[in-house]
């Protein structure tokens, strides 16, 4: 393989932190799925800059008379999580999707390494497999737990979250039920199949 100059996140030249990984989309991934790999990698940026934002509304809630805390926390949550979920999330992802192009094109050059290397991306694209069902998981529970926007907009124009004999009736109701999860519906809402993602 040629050697490849590490190229994001992209810095400045007078910055001494260099670039600590390869992307490149048109060489790495395969055309059928770049659409998906570059919507995931805009997903990533999307969060990346609500992160940011939160920082922005903790800012104006500490100038408002709100607690500092909550400003610490957003700074935290941004500088720890843009990167952390770039490496942990998104890299796992598009590892999945470039390495199996390594893996096969190196079969023809070392076919006991092509082995191990398939192996490396099998698990790749098992994890993230495992991703999307996990994400699939939480969706149903929340569908299912009887959570809606007009419930939540409901809660808030009546004020019953701020009401205290309401919040200790939810926690007491939680109490009891125990460790369980509640019991929730078999129909699962439908999706168009023609949909891009």
């Amino acid at each position: 393989m040629t050697e490849r100059v590490n190229n994001f996140p992209p810095l400045p030249g007078f910055l001494r932190i260099k670039p600590c990984f390869y992307q490149n989309f048109d060489e790495e991934i395969p055309e059928v799925h770049r659409q998906i790999v570059r919507r995931v990698y805009y997903l990533w940026m999307l969060y990346s800059v609500t992160l940011c934002v939160n920082v922005v509304s903790c800012i104006a809630w500490w100038a408002g008379g709100g607690g500092v805390a909550n400003f610490g926390f957003a700074l935290l949550w941004l500088l720890l999580f843009s990167p952390c979920s770039y490496i942990c999330w998104f890299r796992a992802l598009y590892k999945a999707f470039s390495g199996w192009i390594a893996t096969v094109t190196f079969f023809s050059t070392n076919v006991g390494s092509g082995v191990i290397m398939l192996f490396a991306a099998l698990l790749f694209t098992g994890v993230s497999a495992l991703m999307v069902l996990a994400l699939i998981r939480v969706h149903r529970l929340y569908r299912g737990g009887g959570g809606s926007l007009q419930r939540a907009q409901d809660e808030w124009s009546t004020g019953v979250w701020k009401s205290a004999p309401a919040r200790e009736a939810g926690f007491k109701a939680v109490a009891e039920s125990g460790p369980s999860l509640p019991q929730y519906p078999a129909a699962v809402p439908s999706y168009p199949e023609n949909s891009p993602w």
